[in-house]
């Protein structure tokens, strides 16, 4: 599988995360559909299907992170 270049990555999920902060609550809204383009993103450059998978595989790829750091995941 291909995998997005890890200097991609930060990117995609820092913008993720700045987005996901703001009101977007109507389907209409210029940032939800920005949030569904990152979603998008993120799930191509990480060969995953949903976007909380993405992000996970993201964080996994990210430099510094190492091979069996699941910090996460849920410890409940």
């Amino acid at each position: 599988m291909l995998m997005a270049h890890p200097a991609v990555l930060p990117s995609l999920v820092g913008r993720y995360w700045a987005l996901s902060v703001l009101d977007a609550s109507g389907e209409a809204s210029p940032v939800r559909k920005e949030i569904r383009d990152v979603e998008h993103a993120l799930c191509v450059a990480t060969g995953t299907a949903d976007v909380h998978a993405a992000l996970i595989a993201a964080r996994h790829h990210l430099p510094g992170t190492r091979a069996l750091d699941d910090s996460v995941l849920d410890s409940h």
